[in-house]
């Protein structure tokens, strides 16, 4: 991984170096000796190299100096000025010159670019594990989704059961209300009609001489509940209780009742026992 910043860095300031020295030697050379030229170009490239060198010094221990940055910077732009100016000044292919001008400080960019590599590099363990954290964070949000779409689909059959079952209660309920209202209509008829209001009276009230009642509609309407008290069964009679009663009510009238109109008086009375004990209490008093 280090290679991959490190050669392009290297590759480029060999070339800018080279083409540094070629173009000082061949421009000035033409006005002083070349040997002159040969070490000016070399001062150039010479400066350049152990600024850069001193930075990567600097770097390895994990240090900064402002100052030898701003000298590499320097000689970089020297190095770019240099072949700017003698583009300029070339009488054949100055485009192709000036094309390559910017190379100087092209290496000194990659070289800051390797610089901040280095600084933010780790090593292979610290990247497992944030390679490892990275894959436990994607699979714990692949888990909720997953448990977010399960939910959601839930949700969405439990509405559709309970909304299913209200329209059915609701049908049920507009059905039987109908029936109702339709049974009601027949009852009022019935109960309009001079004829069939005449038969249902006699059949629905003793008659008397004088006084014939009226046949009333049931009521159709809430009504209210039964006491808790008058669902439960009364306490069983014991035999005695159950032949001192059987004994007042057989003996109430003169002649005394018949079982069967004791039985009756018995029940209308309130009183609970099954029909086998009060026939054997009734043979007991009798």
């Amino acid at each position: 991984m280090r290679a991959k910043t490190v050669l392009p860095a290297v590759a480029m300031t060999a070339v800018s170096m080279v083409l540094t020295l070629a173009v000082v030697v061949m421009w000035l050379g033409a006005a002083v000796p070349w040997p002159v030229a040969l070490v000016v170009g070399i001062g150039i490239d010479g400066g350049w190299l152990a600024t850069l060198a001193y930075e990567r010094r600097l770097a390895a221990q994990g240090d900064h100096n402002r100052a030898v940055t701003a000298v590499g910077w320097s000689f970089g732009v020297l190095a770019a000025g240099v072949l700017v100016a003698h583009a300029l000044t070339a009488e054949h292919s100055a485009g192709a010159w000036l094309a390559v001008a910017w190379l100087p400080l092209a290496a000194k960019a990659l070289w800051l670019v390797h610089a901040m590599w280095e600084r933010t590099a780790l090593t292979p363990v610290a990247l497992d594990a944030i390679r490892g954290i990275q894959q436990e964070a994607r699979d714990e949000a692949a888990v909720a989704r997953a448990r977010l779409r399960a939910e959601a689909a839930t949700e969405e059959t439990r509405l559709t059961a309970v909304t299913e079952a209200g329209a059915r209660v609701a049908r049920v309920q507009a059905k039987t209300a109908q029936a109702l209202s339709s049974a009601w209509s027949t009852l009022e008829t019935a109960r309009a009609g001079e004829e069939t209001g005449r038969a249902l009276t006699s059949v629905t009230a003793r008659v008397t001489p004088g006084v014939t009642p009226r046949w009333e509609l049931p009521v159709w309407g809430p009504s209210e509940p039964l006491a808790a008290r008058s669902l439960e069964s009364a306490p069983a009679l014991t035999d005695e209780a159950l032949d001192v009663i059987v004994d007042e009510i057989r003996t109430s009238e003169t002649p005394a009742l018949s079982y069967r109109e004791m039985a009756a008086r018995f029940r209308a009375a309130g009183h609970s026992a099954s029909e086998v004990r009060l026939r054997a209490a009734w043979k007991r008093v009798a």
